[in-house]
């Protein structure tokens, strides 16, 4: 495994940040840790990168104690912070030099010049980091964080107040990376997890609520599935909860309607035979999919 947790409490004060959390990431996963802010994402990632230690518990990266081998820990492991910290005085070349020299690369001209390459920052390689826009700033946190060839990227929030072009490539870039790296990422884009991760962890209040694939979380905690119906002329909404199975109906527009079900049952037999009988004609009928959203807000809902 690249990453094995078990057990790791963490408490500042009387504040449990994280309780008893035990999770496993093996080789070559992306790995999708989400949960409301406060639920101690953050805490935990703080944790693998040796930044803080746990109260109680263990952990390994790589197969290395982040307690009693944290030099080891860190040669095996890229990190992202939340709040990338960059120094914006330097220029990009310059930087990135520096980051190598650090963890004491031999050839450090060649690697520097391919993590440019990598990342997409060629057109900004000359320029200063304080110069750079924020898309191209967290590609400069990405080539830093991958700049010593680890097998482990941790990623706090890479895609954090980008704009809609800017999280596209950064997206893209992640996706490209962890093809060959085992990647734990944090963020609060359910669209970009669908897109990047093979697993998904949810965390809630220091406790992990969830862990499965995205499309197993969404059918296994499905219990209810709705249908969006158009019908030719007006309907009321207690003519629509008078169908078999329909539990709740909410208007969308003049004549279409949000129909909520369970899952286990399928109302459109039911709603044809309900405009069949009303003289009424079907212009449109469309399951809607819940998505990973839904599955977040409903397990994370005390909080």
């Amino acid at each position: 495994m690249s990453i094995s947790v078990n057990g790791i409490t963490k408490l500042y004060g009387a504040q449990k940040a994280l309780d008893e959390v035990t999770f496993t990431v093996g080789s070559g996963e992306v790995v999708g840790f989400l949960g409301p802010n406060g639920a101690g994402k953050s805490t935990m990632m703080k944790i693998l990168t040796c930044f803080i230690p746990p109260s109680s518990g263990t952990a390994t990266v790589c197969g290395f104690d982040t307690g009693k081998d944290s030099l080891k820990v860190r040669r095996n492991v890229g990190y992202l912070p939340e709040h990338n910290p960059l120094y914006l005085d330097l220029y990009v070349k310059e930087y990135l030099d520096l980051v190598a020299g650090l963890h004491g690369l031999k050839n450090r001209a060649p690697r520097v010049k391919e993590m440019i390459e990598q990342v997409g920052l060629g057109p900004e390689q000359h320029k200063q980091i304080g110069a750079l826009s924020k898309g191209y700033r967290q590609r400069v946190g990405l080539a830093q964080a991958m700049i010593h060839d680890p097998e482990v990227l941790i990623l706090d929030e890479p895609t954090s107040g980008l704009d809609p072009n800017q999280l596209v490539e950064v997206r893209a870039l992640i996706k490209r990376i962890g093809e060959r790296r085992t990647i734990m990422l944090s963020t609060h884009i359910m669209q970009e997890v669908e897109a990047i991760c093979d697993r998904v962890i949810i965390i809630d209040r220091g406790k992990v609520v969830a862990d499965d694939k995205a499309s197993t979380l969404r059918s296994g905690t499905q219990q209810r599935e709705a249908l969006e119906v158009e019908f030719d002329r007006e309907v009321f909404a207690n003519q629509l909860l008078n169908i078999s199975g329909v539990q709740q109906a909410h208007r969308k527009q003049a004549n279409t309607w949000l129909l909520a079900h369970s899952a286990t049952v399928d109302v459109r037999p039911a709603v044809f035979r309900f405009a069949v009988d009303n003289g009424l004609q079907v212009l449109g009928l469309q399951k809607i999919e819940r998505g990973l959203e839904d599955v977040f807000k409903e397990l994370t809902r005390s909080s």
